[in-house]
């Protein structure tokens, strides 16, 4: 066989994985669209994937109901040691887990194919990119990594015989017996069997049992926040869950926002935001995770490591997000949302009422208002080239990144988090960012939805070493001589009012936020000191239509009471997890703050 990579290593791996999983063929990818076309006529002809005629070259599929989301009670940080795992990551010794599942993966690619995919995480030859090589038995993983990330031989090129990769190896289990009948979904393990692991000293990933995206497309969460954060600790880089956006005011002055919320938070929706400001423009970078490193300015430079969106369908609409709809008109892979009978795909608050019978995410004729149940699962996605997003900023793929001017962190929480406040300094805001707070949502599948969990800077089921010592690598970065670090801030979308409506309307009207913040990176906004930081000056903020000052007055008022049960519950329930881990300056900002609060 003439193989496309004179990388020994790699090629030596590959032959391994072969040899374990016994699969009928072998190919290697090469990133082609006729590639991705015959991936799709697979699932086609296999009875797993519908052509939708109203959208070109874009396909609906259906997963096990099983295997619709990530499972983070299955998702492992195998380090050699418990404590650097840490204690908010599942953590099983890494001997032992690999037995496990090469117990697993003995024969189980029989009667498939195996295909090698050589990716980029970031433009190729960036150094802030990372190569990654996944082996997988599944043609829908194949076609979601050519979108979301760069996929074939340009990467093989660039890691040439002796460059370095990351492992990826993934199956979606044991093929079915003869005669067995999937129901036209794909296979996957029970839930027992499902297993995602990462051995972050080793920079390797394993999964297996999962077709979903984030248990699936190992370049996503696994490599890219998992391996990466253990990664960008030991180099002094940052691999954050965070969208970039590039902001423009009226008289064209550019800068870079970074934030992170957690996931179905809006992230998406702020990353290709349009704004109701006239002469403000947005643009996106990235809408889920950054990787940043410091130029020789002293500033983090960011680069997006994807090359496109997987995204959260229901609620997704031409007023919630008007260039996500656009970007999903055309060669798009929709997962778990509802199919209408002329061939076009549907969901809940897609902006518009079902047209007619649908067939939902589980096969079933559905009909609006008469069916039980939602059409399309909480948690189906669409996977959209970035290139397609009307949004998309000129600098996106730059390999040298974009100087990154701010960090906002924000969740999903009706009270006590303020619409916006700004840290006193970076270390400050790392403290900020560690208390984050937000609703969960059906983003992750064994939590219940509604319920309010700590989230530190969003990264609490992607750090791939003790959340500890992360936000430690956070503190030290702040102390290095030279750097020009981004401005922090905290943000609130989702107040409401005690009888249940929203107090802000969100969507393009976050761009007011924006402005602020934008302002205050130049020194311009005036603001007042609270005891959680800094926030807007009355009239810094202007009012959208249907606001009050009323409404403004309680969207940046300080609730001392609730502030103080957060305290309460940072001090009781989470600072604790961490032990000795937890750098002391995050207690003594607690401290301080309790202290604020009281006087």
């Amino acid at each position: 066989m003439n193989l496309p990579t004179k990388n020994q290593k790699l090629i030596d791996w590959v032959n391994e994985c072969a040899e374990m999983m016994t699969p009928d063929a072998v190919v290697w990818c090469d990133g082609s669209e006729a590639e991705y076309q015959k991936m799709a006529d697979i699932m086609v002809d296999a009875g797993l994937a519908t052509r939708l005629k109203k959208r070109p070259n874009s396909l609906l599929f259906r997963s096990d109901p099983s295997d619709v989301a990530r499972v983070e009670n299955r998702t492992y940080i195998a380090s050699k040691t418990k404590e650097a795992a840490g204690p908010t990551n599942n953590w099983i010794d890494p001997a032992e887990l690999k037995a496990t599942m090469k117990e697993l993966y003995k024969g189980c690619m029989k009667g498939r194919t195996m295909y090698v995919i050589p990716f980029s995480m970031g433009p190729v030859g960036s150094n802030i990119s990372k190569i990654g090589v996944e082996i997988t038995d599944s043609p829908y993983v194949v076609m979601n990594m050519h979108t979301m990330t760069r996929v074939g031989t340009k990467v093989l090129d660039a890691l040439g015989a002796d460059g370095e990769y990351i492992p990826c190896l993934h199956s979606i289990g044991k093929p079915l017996a003869e005669g067995e009948d999937d129901g036209g979904l794909w296979p996957c393990a029970p839930l027992d069997k499902k297993y995602i692991a990462h051995f972050p000293e080793e920079r390797l990933i394993w999964s297996y049992g999962s077709g979903y995206g984030g248990n699936a497309l190992l370049g996503k969460k696994c490599l890219a926040l998992r391996i990466a954060s253990a990664q960008a600790r030991d180099e002094g880089w940052m691999a954050e869950h965070m969208l970039i956006l590039k902001l423009t005011n009226p008289e064209g002055v550019e800068k870079h926002v970074a934030a992170a919320f957690p996931s179905a938070c809006g992230k998406t929706n702020l990353a290709m935001l349009v704004p109701t400001i006239p002469g403000w423009k947005v643009e996106t970078v990235g809408d889920d995770i950054a990787w940043m490193k410091f130029g020789d300015d002293g500033k983090l430079y960011a680069i997006n490591p994807e090359a496109g969106f997987f995204g959260v369908a229901p609620g997704t609409s031409m007023d919630s997000n008007p260039n996500a709809m656009e970007s999903i008109k055309k060669d798009t892979i929709f997962t778990n949302v509802a199919l209408t009978e002329d061939g076009d795909v549907w969901w809940e608050d897609i902006g518009y009422p079902a047209p007619g019978k649908l067939i939902d995410w589980k096969g079933n004729e559905w009909e609006q208002g008469k069916s039980e149940g939602p059409s399309s699962h909480p948690n189906s996605r669409f996977t959209a080239k970035a290139s397609n997003c009307p949004s998309i900023a000129s600098n996106w793929e730059d390999p040298k990144g974009v100087p990154i001017d701010a960090f906002l962190f924000g969740g999903r929480r009706p009270s006590v988090i303020p619409l916006v406040h700004e840290a006193d300094s970076w270390a400050h805001g790392t403290f900020m960012g560690s208390i984050v707070g937000s609703e969960v949502t059906a983003a992750a599948l064994d939590l219940k939805a509604g319920t309010i969990r700590r989230d530190p800077m969003a990264m609490l089921p992607f750090c791939g070493y003790n959340m500890g010592e992360y936000f430690q690598h956070w503190i030290d970065l702040g102390k290095q001589d030279g750097v020009q670090l981004p401005k922090v801030f905290f943000v609130n979308w989702f107040r409401k009012t005690d009888d249940g409506q929203w107090l802000w309307p969100g969507f393009g009207e976050n761009s007011r936020v924006l402005e602020y913040i934008f302002n205050r990176c130049d020194g311009k906004a005036k603001t007042v000191d609270t005891p959680i930081g800094k926030m807007p000056a009355k009239g810094e903020l202007s009012l959208p239509e249907g606001v009050t000052q009323e409404d403004m007055d309680e969207l940046l008022s300080v609730d001392l009471d609730g502030w103080k049960k957060e305290v309460a519950d940072i001090k009781a329930n989470h600072y604790p997890k961490f032990g000795d881990k937890l750098p002391k300056e995050l207690a003594v900002f607690l401290d301080s703050l309790e202290k604020k609060l009281n006087a």
